[in-house]
C-alpha cells in the first residue's frame, strides 16, 4: 500500500533508488490489478531492475476469503490465490505469500471452516507440488475468526504440511498481541521462515509504521538476527499512518532510512 497509486514501472524505480535489492509485488496493485492484470508489463518492470530479482508476490487477498460462508465466493478466492502461484512461478520469483483465511461469523472456527481450510490447503499442495515457487502462508492478526493467529497455530499446520513455507507478518499482525508473541512465531516456525513482513506498530494501534525508531520492532529483528534469519525482509508500510500525503521522493526517503536499520540490524 506504501505505493498504492503510482504505476508499476514507477514503484520498480522507487525501490531500486530507495536502496532496496529486492521488493514484494502485490498483485492487487490497483494498476495491474484493475487492468487485467498485464503479465507482460510486469515481467517488462522486472527485467528492466534485474539489481531486483528474484521478486517475491503477495496473492490478491483484498474482499477475498477461502473459507467465506459464500461458497461461490470462497472457490474464487481459492482461484485467485492458484493464479497469483502460476504467476509467480512465469515471473521467476521466489516466494508466493497467501492468506489463510478466517471465519466469516465474529466467532471462533467451527469444524466446518477447518474442512474448508483443510479443502483450500489441498488446492495449494498440488499445485505447490507443480512450481519451483515456494508458497508461504501468513500469519492473521489476533482476531476471534481468524486461523493462524497464534504460533502454535502455524507451527502445527507446517508440520502437517512439510512442503509449505511461512511468512512471519510482525507489526502488523503478531505485535498486535505483544512483541513476545512475534518472537514466539520465531521460536517454532523460524525453520520454516522465508519471508518477514516487517512493520512496527504505531502508538495508537494502527500497523504498519516504519520501524526505525521503533525499540519493539528492532528487537524482533534482533531475534531473526540472532538466530542467523537469511530469508526475505519486506518492508511492508501503510502511507496513510502518516499526518499528511507523502511525495514520492519523501517515501524514497524513508525507505532508505528503513533500508538502513534494516542493515543495522542484520549487521
Amino acid at each position: 500500500m506504501f505505493f498504492h497509486e503510482y504505476p508499476c514501472d514507477h514503484i520498480f524505480d522507487y525501490i531500486a533508488e530507495s536502496g532496496l535489492d529486492s521488493l514484494e509485488f502485490w498483485v492487487e496493485t490497483p494498476h495491474f490489478w484493475l487492468r487485467d492484470r498485464p503479465e507482460d508489463e510486469l515481467a517488462g518492470c522486472i527485467a528492466g531492475h534485474p539489481e531486483l530479482s528474484p521478486i517475491t508476490v503477495h496473492a490478491p487477498s483484498l474482499d477475498l476469503n477461502p473459507l467465506l460462508h459464500q461458497p461461490r465466493v470462497a472457490e474464487i478466492s481459492v482461484d485467485y490465490a492458484i493464479e497469483a502461484i502460476r504467476m509467480a512461478e512465469r515471473m521467476g520469483a521466489a516466494v508466493v505469500t497467501v492468506h489463510p483465511g478466517k471465519r466469516t461469523a465474529k466467532r471462533h472456527p467451527s469444524a466446518y471452516d477447518y474442512r474448508r481450510f483443510e479443502a483450500y490447503i489441498a488446492r495449494l499442495r498440488e499445485v505447490a507440488e507443480e512450481t519451483r515457487v515456494k508458497v508461504a502462508i501468513e500469519n492473521l492478526e489476533p482476531r476471534v475468526n481468524a486461523l493462524l493467529s497464534t504460533a502454535e497455530d502455524a507451527a502445527e499446520v507446517l508440520e502437517r504440511e512439510p512442503w509449505l513455507w511461512f511468512t512471519l507478518d510482525m507489526g502488523g499482525h503478531a505485535m498486535m498481541t505483544s512483541c513476545d508473541e512475534a518472537i514466539r512465531f520465531i521460536d517454532l516456525c523460524i525453520e520454516r521462515m522465508t519471508n518477514v513482513h516487517v512493520s512496527a506498530l504505531g502508538g495508537n494501534g494502527r500497523p504498519h509504521h516504519p520501524i526505525h525508531d521503533d525499540p519493539e520492532a528492532l528487537r524482533v529483528l534482533a531475534e531473526l538476527a540472532d538466530r542467523g534469519y537469511g530469508g526475505y525482509l519486506t518492508l511492508e508500510l501503510e502511507d496513510m499512518v502518516f499526518p499528511g500525503a507523502l511525495s514520492s521522493e519523501e517515501k524514497v526517503v524513508l525507505l532508505s532510512r528503513e533500508s538502513e536499520a534494516l542493515r543495522e540490524a542484520f549487521s
